[in-house]
């Protein structure tokens, strides 16, 4: 049954299955992590994106609220090459167009040959194709979405305690709830601030460490926090994870771009410069650090040598592009959340001498 049309910038319009009602566009992207779907329907970084899932079969284990890293799905769109029952009625109480029984390999095989682009759908038993070409061609770059941080972030600061022995102010520009989990974890309050704090937000938690979060969109759009981070920088600890890694680098005189088609997945290999160890990570960006500026590469992208880990001891930064948190994923790199709290103990107590 045709009741869906998938539209492309390449110009075709595929015929799909509904499988949640609605219209709307995005840049299409894909994932190939084979479980995780819950997870990565609830991902941040995917706002103003279509997700496609290359894994056939989504939502062989249900869906539970336990796994979400956020209250809501974030994907514009979700496309697979088939959806269960439970996945169809969850996007569909969600409010979040969905659509299968169309060939997800072909899709996979034009983001990589073409890179990401505009795509548009419309789902249901009044859309035409004509339906989703109109979507599409009203799909923004996702450079354009200036402001897009306001629709991940909190509007508020929210304080996860746990009667820790650290204060870390976490800017959420998208944050994934696992970041926060895995901060909590190793005995940290978490307080997190929205993406546009302003420093003296910052002041008023008197942080151990300065955490920049994942988040989507094109990193430059980010000016508060590259503001936060400049400000710090020298006298607070400072991390960052995916889209903070990016700011972090613009912050101190560093430039991002786009990537073709980006990575997306759980598979994504990592090499260590100093060690040679490679480990698999988690990953989901579009953009990537081209200038480091004063930062020291210290991890690079198997496939591609894109910089995946960003350090400079003298002042007390680290970074990584990857996920350390996974969910979904490896937990290959999980250290990385004891590194940062050990960088800032040292910190702290220097200070105290």
């Amino acid at each position: 049954m045709t009741d869906a049309y998938v539209a492309l910038a390449d110009g075709r319009v595929l015929e799909a299955r509904c499988r949640a009602p609605g219209r709307a566009n995005g840049e299409l992207v894909f994932t190939t992590a084979y479980t995780g779907y819950e997870e990565s329907l609830t991902d941040p970084s995917y706002a103003e994106q279509v997700l496609t899932f290359s894994y056939p079969l989504i939502g062989n284990y249900g869906v539970r609220t336990e796994r979400f890293e956020s209250e809501n799905v974030q994907p514009k769109v979700a496309i697979a090459r088939e959806f269960t029952a439970d996945v169809a009625d969850w996007l569909t109480e969600a409010g979040v167009p969905a659509v299968d029984h169309l060939d997800t390999r072909e899709i996979v095989t034009t983001v990589r040959e073409e890179g990401a682009m505009a795509c548009g759908v419309a789902a249901g038993p009044d859309a035409t194709p004509e339906d989703a070409i109109e979507e599409m061609e009203a799909c923004k770059p996702m450079s354009d979405h200036t402001d897009i941080g306001a629709e991940v972030s909190v509007t508020e600061p929210t304080v996860y305690e746990v009667d820790g022995e650290y204060d870390v102010a976490l800017l959420d520009c998208g944050a994934k709830g696992s970041i926060i989990s895995s901060l909590n974890e190793r005995d940290a309050d978490v307080h997190v601030l929205p993406y546009d704090a302003a420093p003296e937000d910052v002041a008023a938690v008197d942080p151990d460490l300065l955490f920049v979060s994942n988040g989507p969109g094109d990193p430059a759009n980010f000016v508060a926090a590259q503001e936060v981070v400049d400000e710090f920088v020298g006298d607070v600890p400072i991390a960052g994870i995916c889209l903070g890694q990016q700011v972090v680098a613009e912050a101190l005189g560093g430039d991002t771009e786009k990537m073709e088609f980006g990575h997306r997945g759980v598979n994504q290999p990592v090499q260590d410069l100093e060690s040679g160890r490679v480990v698999m990570t988690t990953q989901n960006h579009g953009y990537t650090v081209a200038d480091p500026g004063p930062l020291e590469v210290t991890q690079i992208n198997v496939n591609d040598d894109t910089p995946e880990g960003l350090d400079s001891p003298d002042l007390d930064i680290i970074t990584r592009q990857y996920h350390p948190e996974a969910n979904p994923g490896p937990h290959d790199s999980l250290d990385f959340f004891d590194d940062v709290l050990a960088m800032a103990n040292s910190t702290r107590s220097v200070a105290a001498d």
